[in-house]
Formats: C-alpha cells, structure tokens, sequence
C-alpha cells in the first residue's frame, strides 16, 4: 500500500453578507481541508460540518484522525466507503483521494467517471430576510437565470416570495423551506408557489415527517433535501419526492454521490445537485457530479468574500470545469 501523509486543518471563509435560512444565520463559513500527499503529489478534499446532521468541526475532525491511526482505509475508495459511514468526513477524504489518484496517475476524474465536463449553470441564492429585503436582493441578480429563495420562517413566506418574483421577473426560481414548512400549510404556500411560477420546491416539510406527502399531488416538483443522503434512502423516498439534491457532504464524496445519481436516475428521478457554504475547493468535485443535473446550485464561492486559490471560474452564473491545479 502507498505511504500516505494525512494533513488537516479548518478554514473559516467570510461571508459578504449575513447568510440566513429557517434555522438560524452564519456570518462565516467554517470548513475542514484535508491534503493527502504520496510525497509527489498532493490531493486536495473539503467538507463543512453540519449541525443539522448532528455534525461539528470537532467531531469531524475526530473522524478524520481516526482514519490517521488506521491509514489501510485510505487504500483505495472502496476501503475509505467501507471504514466511515456518509458524512462531511468522508466526503473531504474520498475527494482528496480521487484528487490525489487523477494527480499521481494523469486520468482526470471527469474520465475515470465517464463524464464530458462542460459548464454548468448554477443557481444564486438568496437568503431569508424581510420582503423588502429580499426584493432588493432579487432585483440586484434579476440578470442571473436561476435564482434560489430561502423560505420556511412563518406568514411572511408569502409576501417574500411575491416580492422576488417582481424584483426577478424573468429568472426561474427554486423556493427552499428547509424543513420549515407543515402539513397544514402546505397547500396554501403551493398556491402561492404556482402564482409566482415557482419552478421547483426544497424539503418544504421535517424529513421526519414528510412521510404524508405519499398522499400529496403537488403541482410543483419537490425536490428532497434533507430527507435523502445516500442510495439507501430511494425505496423510501421515491414515492414523495420526483427530485433529489445531492451534496457531497450527505452522501460522504464524489464516490457515494455518482453511485446516487445513476441509480436515482434508474428510477427516474430528476438530480438536482446542490453544496454547503464552502470555498471552490469544495465546489470543484460537486461540478464533476452536476454533468447532466437538472438543477445545479454550486454559488458557494459566490457568497464567500474570499475564496479558494486556485478558484472556479464563473461567468455570471456559469461555471467552468475545474482546473486540475484546483482538484481532480
């Protein structure tokens, strides 16, 4: 087996403005890199802790140096799958490895994957303010053609997603409640949703409670968020939800999250391919994974006052493939 050297360390990422969804706020995003270098080559991995998961800097970074004490998970990604369940840490190890394997041996991951990278068009997303707020924000990115809201914070949910509409009146748009809506108002905000021609909703209801939605035609596809991580979750899922969003962090790499989309698309199932607040570091694998999505939403670096070097490319709201200098 390679000798292998294990480096971690956290980053904390400043945000150009406070971030807010339904269960709180960020000012920073504060995220582990971990290098894993062959003494040639080094690969590059990055993930973001989630409490939402029952996740902490600290307790991934436990994980992570459990691995350093037993280096035969880091043979290959099969053993790294085997050695740690799906999580953020596992995700900054199996993208390092599979940056490390595209460096040492020349084969991009896009061909180890089948994949014909090209750009991808992501969404911008807005976060959870007043409705005036929000139109201003919405009016500032009216330009971009795809535009994510945050909802899910009580009856000014109606007002807000009105109020994006005029500001944007031309983009797409993508409502994510983050598990803040309920059964009972369900239909009320899908109403409202179709009125303002809402093409896609996020996790309206708990992912321990969306079981009713087995009973619900929604006229809007809703997509799972937090509600699915890995394959495990389809058989359950599949009969709630037309939509996924798969981020690297849940399924736990790159690896876990191919495997996800192609059996997700099996079922037909539409992929939307999502990402924490995180730098290009992170981003770059999930571009790999956004090849063919029907909904990409990969701005983190977009929100971030500093970022990654070497950084993604982005035109607007179009991302390039990333440079190998970056990752894989």
């Amino acid at each position: 087996m390679r000798d292998l050297q294990l480096n971690v360390r956290t980053a904390q990422w400043r945000l150009k403005s406070p971030f807010r969804i339904s269960r709180g706020v960020k000012t920073h995003a504060e995220t582990i890199i971990v290098e894993l270098t062959d003494g040639t080559h080094v690969g590059r991995g990055e993930c973001t802790p989630y409490a939402r998961y029952g996740e902490s800097v600290e307790s991934v970074g436990g994980q992570i140096k459990d691995v350093q004490a037993t280096p035969d998970c880091l043979a290959n990604s099969n053993s790294l799958q085997n050695a740690l369940p799906p999580g953020a840490a596992r995700n900054a190890l199996d993208c390092a490895l599979l940056d490390l394997e595209a460096k040492a041996s020349g084969v991009r991951t896009a061909t180890r994957f089948g994949l014909q990278p090209i750009p991808v068009t992501t969404a911008y997303t807005l976060s959870l303010d007043s409705p005036e707020a929000m139109f201003e924000a919405a009016r500032a990115a009216a330009s971009r053609p795809l535009l994510k809201i945050k909802l899910g914070s009580g009856p000014e949910d109606e007002e807000r997603l009105r109020s994006v509409r005029r500001g944007a009146p031309d983009s797409r748009l993508i409502v994510d409640a983050n598990e803040g809506w309920s059964e009972n108002d369900l239909d009320r905000n899908l109403a409202i949703a179709v009125a303002c021609k809402v093409a896609l909703i996020e996790q309206p209801l708990p992912a321990d409670g969306d079981e009713v939605l087995e009973r619900f035609s929604s006229p809007i596809p809703l997509c799972a968020d937090e509600s699915v991580h890995t394959r495990e979750d389809l058989d359950r899922l599949a009969r709630r939800y037309s939509v996924i969003n798969v981020k690297l962090d849940k399924t736990g790499g790159l690896t876990e999250a191919m495997a996800l989309i192609s059996e997700a698309r099996a079922r037909d199932l539409t992929i939307m391919v999502g990402c924490m607040v995180a730098s290009s570091l992170a981003m770059a694998p999930a571009v790999r994974a956004a090849q063919g999505a029907a909904f990409v939403d990969l701005d983190g670096p977009l929100l971030l006052a500093e970022d990654f070097e070497p950084a993604l490319r982005f035109d607007g709201s179009l991302i390039d493939p990333p440079d190998p200098a970056l990752w894989g």
